[in-house]
């Protein structure tokens, strides 16, 4: 079977101090992962995370470890400055879900969140 992707979800967080936009781009895949599963894949500023089963339980598996219930995933972010970032989470909790965090210089902290079709 081939994988289908299909877009959830598609917005931008524009900035008024350079007329930039921070574009989030959220599909849907029906096969992603080493175990070819339903997951979600976020896609911002030529980067893209994959939320597949495998890799989502090592975060949440470290989310546990640290008691945190929203698992910020600092390796898969863009939290270059302190008022212009996108930051990606795993909600830990049933539903599982990833959430997403953009602000840019002349915005607030616009957040959305996306559940997951698997959990542990």
């Amino acid at each position: 079977m081939a994988n289908v992707k299909t877009v959830i979800d598609e917005w931008s967080v524009k900035d008024l101090e350079d007329g930039s936009s921070l574009t989030i781009t959220v599909v849907a895949c029906t096969e992603l992962g080493n175990q070819s599963l339903p997951g979600i894949q976020v896609l911002y500023m030529g980067h893209i995370i994959n939320f597949e089963p495998l890799i989502t339980e090592r975060w949440a598996y470290q989310a546990s470890k640290t008691e945190a219930t929203d698992y910020l995933l600092a390796d898969n972010s863009w939290m270059a400055h302190d008022n212009q970032f996108v930051k990606n989470y795993l909600v830990v909790g049933s539903p599982l879900k990833a959430k997403i965090e953009v602000k840019t210089r002349s915005s607030k902290v616009i957040s959305k969140e996306y559940e997951l079709p698997f959990s542990f």
